[in-house]
């Protein structure tokens, strides 16, 4: 559930412009990686729409 919540929460913020920095979301994104709040395929996913936006 947590995984869920948090990966909506990414999308959310990447969705709403202007952000702080697309570096500032990714180190966001990897940190929720890396404590499996997101996964892999969540990760890629986010990473392509942060690239996309």
């Amino acid at each position: 559930m947590k995984m869920h919540l948090t990966y909506n929460a990414l999308k959310s913020q990447i969705g709403r412009k202007p952000y702080v920095s697309k570096e500032d979301v990714q180190q966001k994104m990897d940190i929720f990686l890396i404590g499996d709040r997101i996964t892999q395929d969540q990760y890629n996913e986010l990473l392509t729409q942060l690239d996309v936006a």
